[in-house]
C-alpha cells in the first residue's frame, strides 16, 4: 500500500462527518497533531440533525450496524464505546409488511430467525435460510479484510488468494440469483436483497459481493444509540477532543494552497490559513473536485446512486409496543427498481422504510408523541424527470397517507414536521441530489471506485462515501481509517474474524 511521503506531523481533516471523525481519531492515536475544519456548527456531516417543536430529528441514516467498527474507532485513542455511547440492540431488526397482509420479524439471532422463517414460509425455507446465513457469513469473512477494509493502489491489488475464494463463493454472480439458490419464497427473497437500494443497483444487476450488506443487518444485527443517531458523531468528536484534536466549526474551506506537488495550507472563509503537512478531504464530491481544481479522468462518467425523499412525522404514541423499523413493501417490487433507477420517475407502488427512533428513546419527541422517519427511494437528479419544486409537498403528503393506511396505529393525529427531497439534497452540495453518493456498479467498486489518493498531489487523501470503500455508516468509519493508513502507513489491527466474533 502506498503512503504519503515526507512529513505528516500535522494533518488537517476537512469535514467532521463520520469519515473525518474516524480519520482524526486514528491519526491522533498514531501520534499526529490533527485539526478538523467543519463548515457546520456541530459534527456529523450526513448524520444530520434538526430540532422542530420539541422533536429531535435525525435527518441522515437511521439504521446502525457493525458496532465493532465503532469499537475499533474509539479504541484508536484508547477509548471504548461503552464509556462514550449507550448502544441498544434493535430486536427485531425490522418488521417487514407485505401487500398480501403477511408480516415477518427479522431477527439477527440464528434460532429465532429460523423459527420465524418456518412460521412464515415453512420448514424448507427455514433450512434454506440457515444455509443462506452461513453463506453470508463466509462471504463477509472473505471479503472484509481483502476488499472492504483495504486500500488499493491499482486493479492488480485484487489479485490475491482472497479473490479466488470470493469467486468460489459466487461473489461475482448476481445478487438476485445468489440468494435464490437458498430461498425461493419471493417475500423472503426481498428481505435479503432490498439492501441493493443502498448500493444503488437493482439486485438483478448487483454483484453478489454486496450481499454483505444483508449480512450486516440480518446477521450482525441492528443497533440504536440513545439520544438518536446524532449521539454517535457527538461521542466520536468528544473522544477526539480529549485525544488532543482541534476542531474549528463554522469554517468552510475555500482554497488549498499548493507548493509544487504538495498542499502546504488550508484556507477558510473565515480568513484562517492553517498550515498542513497532509490533508484529508471528506467533502462532497463536487466540492472535492473544485478544491483540487480538476475533473475526474474516467472512460465512463460517474454514476450516482438513486436518491430518496425523507419525511419526518410527529404523531400520537401508539397504544401498544411497535418495532423500531418497518419495511412496507409494495406489490410491484421489480418495477420499483426500474422506475427509480432506469426510468427516473417516482414509484407508482411505493415501498417505504419507516423508523421510530422514539422506540429506542422516547425523549426524542414531546410527551405523548411519537416520531417517525419515513424514507421513500426516488430517482436522482441526473436520471430523474421529476419537478420536485412542483410535486414535493404533495408527494410528502402521499407518504404520510401511505403510512397511516398501512400502519394505522402509527398514523393517529399525524403532523408533517420536515421533508427533504432530491432537490434539497442537491442544495446541500450532494452530487445529483443523492445522499447515497456513487452507485456500487462493477466500474465503481474497489480499485475502480474513485481512489482515496490524488494523482499529482502527494499529500492529499480522500475519505467518505464517494471513495473507498463506499456508502454507509460502517463504510464511512472504515474510509476514515483507510485514509489515516495512507498518511501514516498501515498499522496492525484486529482481523475480521476477531472483529465479528460471536456475531455470525
Amino acid at each position: 500500500m502506498r503512503a504519503i511521503g515526507g512529513r505528516t506531523d500535522h494533518v488537517v481533516v476537512v469535514g467532521a462527518g463520520l469519515a473525518g471523525l474516524s480519520a482524526a481519531l486514528h491519526l491522533a492515536g498514531r501520534g499526529r497533531s490533527v485539526t478538523v475544519v467543519e463548515r457546520g456548527d456541530v459534527p456529523g456531516g450526513r448524520v444530520g440533525r434538526l430540532d422542530v417543536d420539541g422533536y429531535r430529528l435525525d435527518t441522515g441514516p437511521t439504521v446502525l450496524t457493525m458496532p465493532d467498527l465503532i469499537d475499533e474507532t474509539f479504541a484508536a485513542v484508547g477509548e471504548s464505546t461503552a464509556d462514550r455511547l449507550e448502544l441498544e440492540t434493535v430486536d427485531p431488526a425490522y418488521r417487514a409488511l407485505f401487500p398480501d397482509g403477511s408480516a415477518l420479524d427479522v431477527h439477527s439471532d440464528r434460532d429465532a430467525m429460523a423459527a420465524e422463517v418456518e412460521r412464515f414460509a415453512g420448514p424448507g425455507q427455514a433450512q434454506g435460510y440457515l444455509r443462506l446465513r452461513d453463506w453470508l457469513a463466509r462471504l463477509y469473512e472473505v471479503e472484509f479484510d481483502g476488499f472492504i477494509a483495504s486500500n488499493f493502489d491499482s486493479p492488480l491489488s485484487l489479485l490475491t488468494p482472497s479473490l479466488a475464494r470470493l469467486t468460489a463463493l459466487g461473489g461475482f454472480r448476481r445478487w438476485d440469483r445468489a440468494v435464490k439458490r437458498f430461498i425461493t419464497d419471493p417475500r423472503l427473497h426481498r428481505i435479503f436483497t432490498f439492501q441493493a437500494l443502498y448500493a444503488g443497483v437493482p439486485p438483478q444487476r448487483a454483484l453478489a459481493v454486496y450481499a454483505v450488506i444483508a449480512y450486516m443487518d440480518t446477521v450482525a444485527g441492528v443497533y440504536f444509540p440513545r439520544g438518536g443517531m446524532r449521539a454517535l458523531p457527538d461521542a466520536l468528536a468528544a473522544a477526539a477532543v480529549d485525544a488532543g484534536v482541534e476542531f474549528r466549526y463554522g469554517a468552510t474551506v475555500t482554497r488549498l494552497e499548493r507548493l509544487g506537488d504538495r498542499v502546504r495550507a488550508v484556507h477558510t472563509g473565515t480568513g484562517d490559513r492553517i498550515e498542513a503537512d497532509a490533508v484529508i478531504l471528506t467533502t462532497e464530491l463536487p466540492d472535492t473536485y473544485r478544491l483540487l481544481d480538476r475533473t475526474p479522468r474516467r472512460l465512463l462518467a460517474l454514476r450516482p446512486s438513486p436518491s430518496a425523499v425523507v419525511a419526518h412525522i410527529g404523531c400520537r404514541t401508539p397504544q401498544r409496543p411497535m418495532p423500531h423499523h418497518h419495511i412496507l413493501f409494495g406489490d410491484t417490487w421489480d418495477q420499483t427498481f426500474r422506475e427509480i433507477i432506469d426510468d427516473g420517475v417516482v414509484m407508482s407502488d411505493p415501498s417505504l422504510l419507516v423508523t421510530r427512533p422514539t422506540a429506542g428513546d422516547p425523549t426524542l419527541a414531546p410527551s405523548g408523541r411519537d416520531l417517525l422517519y419515513v424514507l421513500a427511494p426516488a430517482p436522482n437528479l441526473a436520471r430523474g424527470r421529476v419537478d420536485w419544486e412542483r410535486i414535493g409537498a404533495s408527494y410528502a403528503d402521499s407518504m404520510l397517507a401511505a403510512v397511516a393506511d398501512r400502519l394505522p396505529q402509527l398514523g393517529v393525529d399525524a403532523e408533517l414536521l420536515h421533508v427533504v427531497n432530491p432537490a434539497d439534497w442537491a442544495r446541500q452540495g450532494m452530487l445529483a441530489g443523492t445522499p447515497f453518493a456513487l452507485a456500487h456498479t462493477f466500474g465503481q467498486t474497489g480499485p475502480f471506485r474513485p481512489a482515496n489518493t490524488v494523482r499529482g498531489i502527494d499529500n492529499v487523501v480522500l475519505a467518505g462515501s464517494s471513495t473507498v470503500p463506499g456508502v454507509g455508516v460502517p463504510t464511512a468509519l472504515m474510509s476514515g481509517r483507510l485514509a489515516a493508513d495512507r498518511v501514516t502507513g498501515a498499522v496492525t489491527r484486529p482481523t475480521k474474524t476477531q472483529i465479528a466474533s460471536g456475531q455470525a
